[in-house]
């Protein structure tokens, strides 16, 4: 799952106390069972996110830890757009591990401790444009079959607590087979 010959690497992590767009770069984030990042705006049991909590309050938050992999920004950054870790919004930025490609049930164990399921894809929204004018269109693209693909990351829950720094290793558990493949949550 890694890309080269280097294993996969928290490069940045973040985090922001308000529903801001960006999040904020921090020296380390701490996961907690369950909840999430804690003092993150989006931790919490059931969904935190504005538009899912308007539609069901009590769901089950499946979107506790949002990560997205550097190389969407080297891809922005080549398309005229700059955008860096944390500008979209992510808890962890990775680099060399292909998360779109990841069956929904991965494991990654983010450091010594900390580990998340993956439960899906992020649903980029119109705040993207607001962001930047135009950037919705550069993380939206259709495969071979004319599928829409989201490129804005993974959403996971944490399994297991612990602190989360850049440059913390990150190993992949797969699930059992058969694998399902990553929808929007």
């Amino acid at each position: 799952m890694s890309v080269g010959a280097r294993a996969p690497r928290v490069l940045a992590v973040h985090r922001s106390s308000s529903h801001s767009f960006s999040k904020h770069p921090e020296d380390g984030i701490t996961l907690v069972e369950g909840l999430g990042v804690e003092g993150d705006a989006h931790a919490g049991t059931t969904v935190k996110h504005r538009s899912r909590v308007a539609r069901d309050a009590s769901a089950p938050n499946l979107r506790q830890v949002h990560l997205m992999h550097a190389e969407l920004f080297d891809e922005l950054v080549e398309r005229d757009h700059a955008v860096f870790p944390g500008d979209l919004g992510e808890n962890v930025t990775t680099r060399g591990l292909d998360l779109l490609a990841l069956p929904a049930g991965t494991r990654l164990r983010l450091g010594q401790e900390a580990e998340v399921e993956v439960t899906g894809l992020r649903n980029p929204c119109s705040q993207i444009d607001r962001f930047q004018p135009g950037l919705m269109a550069k993380v939206l693209d259709r495969d071979a079959n004319g599928r829409l693909v989201r490129k804005t990351g993974v959403m996971a829950v944490v399994r297991r607590g612990g602190v989360v720094r850049a440059g913390d290793t990150i190993l992949v558990q797969l699930p059992e087979t058969p694998h399902r493949p990553l929808e929007p949550v």
